[in-house]
Formats: C-alpha cells, sequence, structure tokens
C-alpha cells in the first residue's frame, strides 16, 4: 500500500506522537476603503433587488387596476342597460295595472245593473223606475202593489250582500192607480266594501 503525505509535514517517526495543527494564513484583508466600498457594492446590490421587487408588484398591480377599471366600465354599461329595462318593465306593469283597474271599473256597473235586476226580479210586486249610483251609495225608486213588496225588496237587497245600511227616503200612496193599491218608493243602499 502506497501512502502519500498531502499535508507536507514529515512523517513522525513514532506512531503516538501528535500530528501538527493545519494552519490557514490568509493574507490581510484589506484597506478600511475596499471594506467599505464592499459594504457599499452588498448595501446596493440588495437596495437593487428590494427596488426591482417592488418595482415589478407595482407594474402588477398597476395591469390589474386597468383590467379592473375596463371590467368596470363594462358592468356599468350592463348597469345602465338593466335599469333601463327595469324602468320599461316598471312602466309596463304600471299601464297593465292601468288597463286591469279600467276594466274592472268598467264591469263594475255591469255587475251592479245585473245584482240589482236580479233582486228586483227575484222579489213579487215590484218594479224599477230609476237607479242613480252616487259611487258610495245607490238609490232606486220605484213602484210597488204593497208595503210588504217594499220590505221584502230590502231583504233581498241585504242578501245580495253587495249593499248595507238599506234606508227608506220615502214610500207613499199613487193615487193615479184608481182601481188597485200602488206605492211609490225611494230607498238609498250604501255600496258594501269589496
Amino acid at each position: 500500500m502506497i501512502r502519500i503525505n498531502l499535508l507536507g509535514a514529515p512523517k513522525p517517526k513514532n506512531k503516538r506522537s501528535a500530528v501538527p495543527a493545519v494552519s490557514l494564513e490568509i493574507g490581510q484583508t484589506g484597506s478600511p476603503q475596499t471594506k467599505l466600498l464592499i459594504m457599499l457594492v452588498l448595501v446596493g446590490g440588495l437596495n437593487w433587488a428590494y427596488w426591482h421587487r417592488l418595482d415589478t408588484q407595482s407594474k402588477t398591480i398597476a395591469r390589474n387596476m386597468q383590467l379592473a377599471e375596463q371590467k368596470n366600465r363594462e358592468l356599468a354599461d350592463v348597469k345602465t342597460r338593466y335599469l333601463e329595462r327595469q324602468r320599461e318593465a316598471d312602466n309596463y306593469k304600471r299601464r297593465v295595472d292601468v288597463i286591469d283597474q279600467l276594466r274592472a271599473n268598467q264591469t263594475g256597473p255591469v255587475e251592479l245593473l245585473n245584482t240589482i235586476g236580479d233582486t228586483i226580479n227575484n222579489t213579487e210586486a215590484v218594479w224599477l223606475s230609476t237607479m242613480k249610483d252616487q259611487g258610495a251609495s245607490v238609490d232606486i225608486e220605484g213602484t210597488a202593489l204593497s208595503a210588504d213588496a217594499v220590505a221584502a225588496l230590502i231583504q233581498n237587497l241585504e242578501k245580495t250582500g253587495h249593499f248595507r245600511n238599506i234606508e227608506i227616503k220615502e214610500t207613499y200612496q199613487d193615487e193615479n192607480y184608481k182601481d188597485m193599491q200602488a206605492f211609490q218608493f225611494t230607498l238609498t243602499c250604501e255600496k258594501a266594501k269589496s
């Protein structure tokens, strides 16, 4: 086996003798100006790396902000169109409601006439001469063969549920009919709230 001495020290003759310590000598490290220059270069390099990182983040934020502003403009256009369509839908709904209300009001008098006509037809010995719709009330004038027929008419009007507080304004015996008894009557009926 071959042995090579890399330490450059002569081999001790005694195996038990201590191995000499290895010493590393570095020459002089330089002047303070050199040390200061090296320190400035290191600090400058670190400062440039930090600045470069912040600059990259700034550019990324600017790009993201530009994209967000563009998206915001697009969404503002969508919002404007949505609000315009919502306004159109509200106008349309208002028009439909007015038309429905007009239709309901149009059938209101027809229903009133049908109700009173059916009630008069179902009451014996009573004839209607005039009817005036006063808004919240209805005035009815007519002829009956007896006072009991007028009372039956009042009961039948109450049973319909369309009227309340039915009052007799006036009733008198008509003397134009000589061969039979006839009563002229005037009723006021309050319309029941639907």
